[in-house]
This record gives C-alpha cells, structure tokens and sequence, in this order.
C-alpha cells in the first residue's frame, strides 16, 4: 500500500467521505488512488478558490470535515480567500497539498515554494509528512483537529505519496466541545435579572435551533433584546422557530439596535466590530458603559450554555415560534424589495440559502420570516465569491434538499466555474443572480469612507455594465440551463420551474442598483 492509498484510507475511516479537488502532478498518486477507496467522493472543480469555498458549505451542512486536494502552494494561495471564510466560520475542513518530492525541493523547480508558511495564516493544524509509514497516522490527526472547528493542513510530497509502506491508522479521539462552567452562568444570570437594558448576541451553534429555541426563551421571561452575528456560518429559520434578527453590517445599524445597552451577553462570538474603519466613526461597537459577559465561546458547547442559562432565568418558559407566513407574490418590474417577496413566497420546504448579495441581506429575512423552515449560509469573512461554491458543498451534503444560491453579480465572477461542478454533478442548485451591473456595496462604501468627490473615473471601477455580463449564456456554456427575469412575474415563474425540475438552473434577475 502507497502513501496515498492509505491517506484515503484513513480518511474515510475516520468520517471524511467527499473530497474537493483541483489535482496536479504532484497529486496523481492521490488521484490513482480514489478507485482503490470507491467510499471516497472526488469532486471535481475548475478552480480552487471554488474547492475550497466547496469544502466550507459541505462542512457547514454535514456537520463533519470535507477534504480538499490542492495542488503545491499556487493552489493553496488560489483557495485562500474561501479558506478565510471558512476559518471565520470555525468550519471543519481537511486541506491535503501536495509538494514536490523532498529530493526534487532543494533545487527550486518553478512551482516550489513554502507551503507550511502558506498554510500557517489558517491559524489551524499544519504538518508536512515525510515519512510513507506516517501518512496515515497524520490525517487522522489531521481529521480530530478539523473537527474542532478548524482548517488542518496536510502537506504530502509526491515521493511520500508514491512510496510504499502506507499504514492505514484508527480514527483519532476527537474532542467534545468545552461546557461552561456553572459559575459563568450565574454571572450571566445575574446580568439578565438586573433590570438594565441586556441583549444576547448568538453565533456559532447559538444559531441553530436549540440555542434559538433556549434565547428564545430567555428573551421571553427577561426582556433581553435577542440578536445572531452579522453574518452566520449557518442560521435555522423559519415558521416554528424563534424569528431572530441579525447585527446591521453598517455599524451605524448595530449601534442602533444596541442603543442603551447595559450588559452584552456573548454566545458563540466575539463583541461586535465595525467590519471596516471609517473617518471619525467607532471601530468598536459596544456601547460606552456597557459591560461585556462571555457566555460561551465558539469552542465552547454554546447550545448546552443557552439551555442551562435559560433553566436558570426562565423556567417553565416556551420560546416564541414564527408563525406560518408568506408575503404575497408581486407584480410589475423588478425591484430592491419585491424580487425577496418572489423567494418569500414560494421557498420550498427544508431549502438551504446561500446567500452572497447584500442586495439581499436587508431585506431578505423579513421576506422569509415566516416561510417553511430553511437554513440560511452567509459570508462570514467577507471574501467575496463564496456563494456559488458553497451552494456546491451545501448540496453535496444534502442531495435530498434543495439549494437556493442568492448571488451578486460582481461576486459571482470570482467563481463562476462552480456551475460547471454543478453542472457535472447534477446538483440541485437554483442560483438567481441579483444583476445590478455594478459593485454596488462598494459605491455606498464610496461614500461612507469620505470620498464624495470621486469622479467618473474612480465611479468606472465600480461599474461592471461596460460590456454587460451575460448570465444566461455564461451558464449555459457550462451545461446549466439559464433564463432571464426583469419583471417579479418572470421571476416567479422561473423560480417555480426550476424548483420544480431536478438538477442546477440559473435565473438571472436584472434589478436597480442600490444607488
């Protein structure tokens, strides 16, 4: 047995089933070996920013770590945006990066480089095996540090993969998640029975529902102000769960919804920044004379933290469940409100959203409040071009469920190769394209920062109507069948039918710019 046969051996062994991958040479004994472990998945993507942006929505459905293959460090540098997101996410994932053999590295052949350098920025778990007789051993450790909630690195040289001697290892003891100690509670009990102005702030598993339903509960008996992180790795919604309103991204919307604020209670994140510094504005957005409680970290057992804080402060308490709801289905030209209602209206039972449009974030969730439970996956880390790939992983996870991916259209460039995967795979992914022609954020950001005298050339590189982007034959070229939609009749009727048909469809929806 090669090295690499007992690497996937192992890791599917020890729980990790698909792997993401964008292979080169140094990776081919991997390769070869897939057809000796047919439990593994390959998946196959153009890019690797999409296999990585993959791996982070597998995770955040499945629960458990996904692979990727990438190939020397070019490939992890490519990967490295969605990598970001995903350790924003605290998401489990397993990057095994192939290098050069270890005789062939001192000679600085054109793709070497440091790849333990490259990977150490994941602030994860990184080691090189340079032992055949090893491999194995090392992904399980690789596989039990993922699981904690972090990005693993496995950098295997070729000559390690191809060498004989591989051992296939037992899966590694994976670590449960830390519970709070009693004391800690108390204090944040006693916070929530003060009688000042408190609000809870939910990340992490707080999101899902049982750290909603125990907020929700808390709430109820306290009057605490209830409210999920900017941006989620993964939040449960819908009629019969607590309607949980998120953090504004502006600042100024945050520190709205934390006006008069004396105690901030945290569970699952960290208190709240401004995402960017901004002339004469605050970064941080606690407010002045506010005291901060650590509840429970995104290491911690946040939704054993919730269930006993509510014990403690609200017993005999039921949360307070949305009811069914939809809004009704719109008429006339698409807008920056009714195309949500079009989604809000006809949202299928047990869909997944991945959401990557701020067009969408303001509005979006008041639209779907009340609609069948679904699961929504947001950019965690900001780096854009994350929806598209992690609606291929989120459906990779859940093939019985179907995706709904809510994208811009200037993000969508970045990995707009993830619908070929998704072609390839037959993936049940129903992408609408919010087309603006523009970056539009970025012309509020325009603003926001100061520069109210930017000319036509800086307002050029915000434009991305010069040539218009053609979704539909964009998608089409890469096997998924594409539509239009200008007006919100159009676009429900589209959205029915691709819901309706198996397999990826794209609707491209042309909409106003946000200014």
């Amino acid at each position: 047995m090669n090295g690499a046969q007992s690497l996937i051996r192992t890791l599917v062994d020890s729980g990790v089933e698909v792997c993401f991958a964008n292979p080169g040479t140094s990776e081919m004994h991997f390769v070869a070996a897939l057809d000796d472990v047919p439990e593994m998945r390959g998946v196959l993507a153009l890019f690797e920013g999409v296999v990585t942006g993959a791996a982070d929505g597998y995770a955040r459905m499945a629960g458990k770590p996904a692979a990727t293959l990438l190939h020397l460090g070019p490939g992890l540098a490519n990967g490295g945006a969605n990598l970001h997101n995903a350790r924003k996410a605290h998401t489990p994932i397993v990057n095994v990066i192939g290098d050069h053999a270890l005789p062939h590295k001192p000679l600085n052949a054109p793709l070497e480089s440091d790849v333990e350098t490259l990977a150490a920025w994941t602030e994860g778990w990184t080691r090189t095996t340079t032992d055949t007789a090893r491999v194995g051993a090392d992904a399980a450790e690789a596989v039990a540090a993922a699981a904690a909630g972090r990005i693993a690195n496995l950098i295997l040289p070729a000559d390690v993969s191809w060498g004989e001697g591989g051992v296939v290892a037992d899966p590694a003891p994976i670590a449960a998640p830390l519970l709070v100690e009693d004391p800690v509670l108390a204090a944040a009990a006693d916070a929530l029975r003060s009688g000042e102005s408190t609000a809870l702030l939910l990340g992490a598993a707080g999101c899902l529902e049982r750290g909603l339903r125990a907020a929700s509960r808390i709430a109820a008996a306290t009057g605490a102000k209830v409210l999920a992180e900017v941006f989620p790795a993964r939040i449960q919604r819908g009629a019969g769960l607590p309607a949980v309103e998120r953090l504004g991204y502006l600042a100024e919307q945050a520190q709205w919804q934390l006006t008069g604020v004396k105690h901030l209670l945290l569970a699952g994140m960290a208190a709240p920044v401004s995402f960017f510094a901004y002339p004469g504005k605050a970064s941080e957005l606690t407010p002045e004379g506010c005291a901060v409680h650590t509840v429970a970290t995104p290491a911690d057992d946040v939704a054993d933290a919730l269930e006993r804080l509510a014990d403690l402060v609200a017993p005999g308490t039921e949360p307070v469940l949305a009811e069914p709801s939809r809004p009704a289905l719109p008429t006339g030209e698409l807008t920056l409100q009714n195309w949500v209602e079009v989604i809000g209206a006809l949202l299928p039972e047990g869909a997944i959203i991945s959401d990557e449009a701020q067009t969408s974030g303001l509005v979006l969730p008041a639209a779907t409040a009340g609609a069948p439970r679904h699961d929504v996956l947001t950019l965690t880390g900001g780096s854009i071009g994350q929806g598209l790939p992690v609606a291929v992983g989120a459906a990779v996870a859940c093939p019985d469920r179907p995706v709904v991916c809510l994208q811009a259209d200037g993000s969508a460039m970045y990995t707009i190769s993830a619908l070929w995967t998704m072609a390839r795979e037959n993936l049940d992914v129903t992408t609408v394209i919010l087309n603006n022609r523009a970056y539009a954020i970025l012309r509020v950001e325009l603003s926001r920062v100061g520069a109210e005298s930017a000319g036509p050339v800086a307002r050029s590189l915000l434009d991305i109507g010069t040539p218009d982007l053609d979704f539909v034959k964009l998608a089409e070229g890469m096997g998924v069948p594409a539509s239009r939609a200008t007006t919100a009749e159009e676009l429900a009727e589209q959205f029915r039918r691709a819901l309706a048909e198996p397999g990826p469809h794209l609707i491209d929806a042309v909409i106003p710019p946000l200014m």
